[in-house]
């Protein structure tokens, strides 16, 4: 047996606050203009809000009314300083990712993952963590004493496969009025415990908030930046995670296109081969249409992708297949991209 963790943040942390600022914004940009280019960038703390990056569309929007709905949803205060700091895109990078020409928005790599250990074909303790942090958001509307920040942690115990066997400790930190501790931690507990039942998990011990005290988040606690939890937003460790983030990027954009097609693709191979798990990675340059390449691995060895593969894995014909131009990018940056 070995030990090894994966963690989640929830879904008011700073960080993820800003996920969903950028993507709200992009979601509010694509609805008006399809044709939006977008790369927006968030950071929060200590009573402002600056948002920078850029975009090129035809939409008007009102950038402070989509923030302070954001703000509202997750439970914090609107009174924010919104501090607007955005240019439009380089007219250099849309002579590649123009309509006519459809080439990758950005280079890099992403990757994508898929496994047999689920039906949601992801890594158990992820898709606890995942639930976790579902219930979690849900709860905080309804009981008092529950606010909107925290992140939870599970360090298990793995056979040789990395099968999730027992959790040694499950870390849960959440911020409270910390009046009604007593109850709140054994509402915290009893979900974990009700989650991992129905796996036939075992906890064997819990770490409920650990410095003892978790009154003060958000951004009046912790700054928060887009971006930054890029493992929780794709495989939690489990699996290789490619170079760049996903919110406020619109779909010509790989780093986000290119993850999600990897994660379909990983999806699919795993079934058509029968496989415990697969890992693909697409690798783009800028301005081009076709992958640079497409490397499948699994726990069967590597797997040949085809030419045909490489004509899908084009930006337009991935968002066209995946239909991203018609899907809500805050509803993903909420609990991590890949929740099925």
């Amino acid at each position: 047996m070995k030990l090894y963790s994966n963690e989640i943040v929830f879904r008011g942390h700073p960080d993820k606050v800003c996920d969903q600022i950028s993507d709200a914004l992009l979601d509010a940009y694509l609805k008006e203009d399809k044709t939006s280019r977008c790369g927006i960038e968030v950071m929060g703390g200590k009573s402002k809000i600056f948002i920078t990056g850029e975009v090129t569309s035809k939409a008007n929007i009102d950038i402070s009314q989509i923030v302070k709905r954001v703000l509202k949803d997750v439970g914090y205060k609107t009174n924010y300083e919104i501090i607007n700091n955005l240019g439009v895109q380089s007219k250099d990078i849309a002579l590649g990712t123009s309509e006519k020409v459809g080439g990758a928005g950005d280079q890099g790599m992403m990757f994508g993952y898929a496994t047999s250990e689920t039906q949601e074909m992801l890594p158990l303790a992820q898709v606890i963590l995942q639930k976790l942090s579902i219930w979690y958001d849900q709860k905080r509307k309804e009981c008092p004493y529950l606010y909107s920040d925290g992140k939870a942690q599970i360090t298990g115990y793995y056979d040789e496969n990395m099968n999730l066997k027992k959790i040694k400790y499950f870390t849960v930190s959440y911020q409270n009025d910390e009046k009604h501790r007593d109850f709140t931690d054994n509402l915290v507990k009893q979900k974990c415990e009700e989650i991992c039942k129905q796996y036939k998990i075992e906890i064997e011990k819990f770490l409920i908030n650990p410095t003892g005290r978790f009154e003060i988040g958000g951004f009046d606690g912790d700054a928060g930046i887009t971006g930054r939890k890029i493992v929780v937003d794709s495989y939690h460790s489990f699996a290789k995670v490619g170079g760049g983030a996903f919110s406020g990027k619109d779909p010509t954009k790989v780093d986000r296109s290119g993850a999600y097609k990897a994660r379909e693709i990983a999806k699919e191979y795993l079934k058509k081969y029968n496989l415990k798990w697969c890992q693909v990675q697409l690798s783009y340059a800028i301005g081009l249409e076709k992958p640079l390449a497409i490397y499948i691995d699994s726990d069967k060895g590597s797997i040949l992708a085809s030419e045909k593969l490489y004509e899908k894995c084009t930006p337009k014909n991935i968002i066209k297949d995946l239909n991203l131009y018609y899907i809500s990018y805050e509803e993903k940056a909420k609990f991590g991209h890949f929740i099925n």
